[in-house]
């Protein structure tokens, strides 16, 4: 019935959920088999839009579960996976590690296995089939600042604004050595080496991706940019690590999605891909860029609220500087950003402000209601 039966997991998530709207309403002729536990980072309110198409079916599981991961793909014939599934956020490693090994770890085993086994059974066997996995740029560890006057990314595209700067002379590429820091990098880092050894060994056709940090709506705010437009609205205090100096790359969550389409449709398997935003910024400057943006969306005066900025102690192997080099990509496959950074907060800003609603479900815990509600299910 369907041209291909494509199951995304982690798809109730922030990233998760805007590719499985774009592959729904892009693809009718596949069917989306969106698999997620529903954590607290799941929220199926992020995808009310989609839920009722034919070509959508969700369901609540763990992937960790072996003998249910294995049937559902008997079941659906799996033909392709996208693994976005995973805990995501650095200060709860630190504080849980065990977690982040369960999930990020054995739940990317267990679904390699499970594909393993079907695609085996069948008569084509590997043949048609693909295990994207989904990773991060912070397996490769932290890259040094330097002075950044007289310093060029080795990339240039629309994408790159004006105040866009190089604060090093390093980027990450393909092939940099792994050193992840964190318990959340290591166990990225973990279930990377293990999708490349189903390729290795048993000849599976695997692709893994490594991004840089993403932003934009449905992002729950624990992370920075949604904690801090919240807090702004709010009038909170800005809790900023250290002297907020480490330089992240930034990559709007829609760009993401579309590299994810290309990746997954044309990209070359056993390939390693990095997807980054061309964008390095200091966390002080997206800060202070977050607080002029929404000062002037809600009407108040300019900088009136630089002071909720707040410097507290540095978070624990606090990497200084994450910087993507997406030239293989776009390269081979002709992606690219295509917002400037400053359009990205613009929309995101407004997204936020503009859905109130939806955050102060979110920081309430009331959109968990929605999941029992929706489809009847236990947490």
């Amino acid at each position: 019935m369907y041209k291909r039966n494509i199951l995304i997991t982690g798809g109730a998530g922030f990233i998760g959920s805007h590719v499985v709207r774009l592959f729904v309403n892009k693809y009718p002729e596949y069917r989306i088999i969106n698999l997620d536990k529903l954590t607290y980072a799941g929220n199926l309110a992020n995808l009310r839009d989609i839920e009722d198409k034919p070509n959508y079916r969700f369901v609540k599981m763990d992937i960790c579960d072996f003998e249910g991961t294995l049937q559902l793909m008997r079941e659906e014939k799996i033909d392709g996976i996208i693994h976005l599934a995973a805990e995501s956020h650095v200060d709860r490693s630190i504080k849980d590690p065990f977690t982040f090994a369960r999930t990020n770890v054995m739940g990317t085993l267990t679904l390699l296995q499970s594909a393993k086994l079907y695609w085996e059974s069948c008569p084509e066997k590997y043949q048609g089939k693909l295990f994207y996995h989904i990773s991060t740029d912070e397996v490769y560890g932290a890259l040094e600042m330097t002075h950044p006057e007289g310093i060029e990314p080795p990339f240039s595209t629309r994408a790159s604004s004006s105040s866009h700067e190089a604060y090093g002379n390093e980027f990450f590429v393909e092939t940099t050595k792994y050193n992840p820091h964190s318990p959340y990098s290591a166990s990225k880092a973990s279930s990377d080496h293990f999708v490349r050894a189903y390729h290795d060994t048993y000849g599976m056709p695997v692709i893994v991706t490594n991004c840089s940090n993403n932003y934009g709506p449905y992002q729950f705010p624990e992370k920075l940019i949604p904690l801090f437009i919240h807090n702004i609205r709010q009038r909170k205090p800005l809790p900023v690590y250290g002297r907020g100096e480490n330089v992240r790359d930034w990559l709007y969550v829609e760009d993401h999605a579309r590299a994810i389409d290309t990746i997954f449709h044309r990209g070359r398997a056993a390939e390693t891909y990095n997807i980054g935003g061309f964008n390095e910024w200091k966390n002080i400057d997206i800060v202070k860029t977050l607080i002029r943006t929404a000062d002037r969306l809600l009407g108040r005066a300019e900088e009136e609220d630089m002071g909720l900025i707040t410097y507290v102690a540095d978070r624990l192997g606090h990497d200084m500087r994450y910087a993507i080099d997406s030239r293989k990509l776009q390269a081979e496959l002709g992606w690219e950003p295509s917002l400037q950074f400053e359009e990205g907060i613009e929309k995101t800003v407004r997204w936020y402000l503009d859905n109130e609603e939806w955050v102060d479900n979110v920081t309430s815990g009331d959109y968990q209601r929605y999941y029992e509600e929706m489809y009847h299910l236990q947490k």
